[in-house]
């Protein structure tokens, strides 16, 4: 894992760990066994949450694809706090049915539920491949993944010459990858690339991912883009893993949480709205700085969250969809996201010092606000806020075509990402 800090460190090279990271991480699940591989070579100790907290000043936790770590100083002072950057590790996709086998008309089919809000038709004609965990009926856990194995055609338009003026898609009929002609069945297919016999297995959590790999390409030199999938959120996972892994100690604990299942909510044991974070954060600070409830809000009240999420460049063909004096371009710097209404969990005390980080990891950020009438999306910030009542910023990389099935951003936004939450962590 790159140490971000490192000013010998090309933005290019940073990009290539970027893509071969996202490369390794078609699911949450494969994220978060990424994540805990790089703090384990990183000297970080992973702590069981069913068995006694063993006061690990560099440790990690890992949670159905969700994973924390921590770093402790040696000395706690009066007036410590928890400086977390939260990110998430799940994306837009289709997840396979209970009963994901059908047959109709001689192709063998794959049953799916659409998980998040994928831009759905980017998702056709591609080469998707299967990857997720497999549990067993004694309870075991697998990783499995596929190649490309299926696709969603797509009517032509000798069909229906509609298509190209307006495409109006059904999620149930329209999103029904086929896989075969010559018969089988996708959880035997599944099974075997497991290496696991089809009556072992208990459920599933597979999801479709496109097989293509990402691609680093634009420009002169031809480094002005970066394609791929999953971008949306593995542009703050990685970015801020690099930074947590080479940060400095500070005075305050240091907390990287990359939590699960934000796409759909965060409503979930392993997401933002569940007691992950909070449960780490009240043994973390019983153990090192002393038990008991006012003690544990003491240390919360003085203490942040950067909450880094993906945010929207200005697509120039589209443009009036983005305010006019807020339109964050590829290539321009990290977002800092504000939102009125609280859809982002920003204000101006924690503005104040995401601007001190960028200053001190001299990065430029460009703001990013909604157009009035077109309503934003929001993150695990708002969220993360409200359970632990922390206060808490919200910015990211920019992107076009976020919840596509390909994705864009630019090398040295991620680079200048990783600075900036390296010099939070630090300050």
């Amino acid at each position: 894992m790159m140490k971000c800090a490192s000013t010998a460190d090309s933005a290019l090279v940073f990009a290539q760990q970027y893509c071969d990271f996202i490369a390794a991480s078609p699911t949450a699940y494969h994220a978060a066994d990424q994540i805990a591989q790089a703090l384990g070579r990183s000297g970080f100790v992973e702590q069981i949450e069913g068995e006694p907290w063993a006061g690990e000043r560099k440790g990690y936790a890992v949670r159905d694809g969700a994973v924390i770590a921590w770093r402790v100083p040696e000395q706690i002072d009066h007036g410590a706090g928890v400086r977390i950057v939260g990110t998430h590790t799940d994306s837009p996709s289709f997840h396979l049915k209970p009963v994901p086998d059908t047959e109709s008309f001689g192709y063998e089919q794959v049953n799916v539920e659409v998980y998040g809000g994928p831009l759905l038709n980017s998702w056709l004609n591609r080469d998707l491949g299967l990857a997720g965990r497999i549990v067993l009926l004694d309870g075991a856990e697998l990783l499995v993944r596929t190649e490309a194995v299926m696709v969603i055609p797509q009517v032509a338009p000798h069909l229906d010459r509609s298509m190209n003026k307006e495409l109006a898609l059904s999620a149930q009929h329209d999103y029904h990858p086929i896989w075969s002609v010559s018969g089988g069945s996708i959880v035997d297919y599944l099974a075997r690339t497991a290496a696991v016999s089809a009556e072992r297995i208990a459920a599933m959590d597979v999801f479709a991912y496109d097989a293509q790999p990402p691609q680093i390409f634009g420009g002169r030199a031809g480094t002005d883009f970066i394609a791929s999938g999953r971008q949306d959120n593995l542009s703050s996972v990685f970015p801020a893993l690099a930074a947590f892994v080479g940060a400095e100690p500070s005075g305050d604990i240091q907390v990287f949480a990359a939590l699960n299942n934000e796409e759909i909510g965060s409503r979930t044991y392993a997401g933002a709205a569940g007691g992950f974070l909070e449960s780490i954060l009240r043994r973390l600070i019983e153990h090192t700085c002393g038990a008991g409830n006012e003690i544990f809000e003491r240390v919360i009240a003085n203490s942040s969250c950067v909450s880094a999420d993906a945010g929207h460049a200005v697509n120039p063909n589209r443009a009036e969809l983005h305010d006019p004096a807020h339109r964050p371009l590829l290539g321009a710097g990290p977002l800092l996201k504000i939102h009125a209404s609280g859809a982002y969990s920003s204000n101006a005390l924690t503005q104040a010092l995401l601007i001190r980080a960028a200053a001190s990891a001299d990065v430029a950020i460009q703001e990013f606000v909604s157009n009035n009438d077109v309503p934003c999306g929001s993150t695990i910030g708002p969220i993360t806020a409200t359970r632990l009542g922390i206060a808490t910023v919200d910015c990211g990389i920019p992107l076009l075509s976020m919840h596509s099935v390909r994705e864009l951003s630019a090398p040295s936004d991620l680079k200048d990402f990783a600075a900036l939450l390296a010099a939070y962590w630090e300050m």
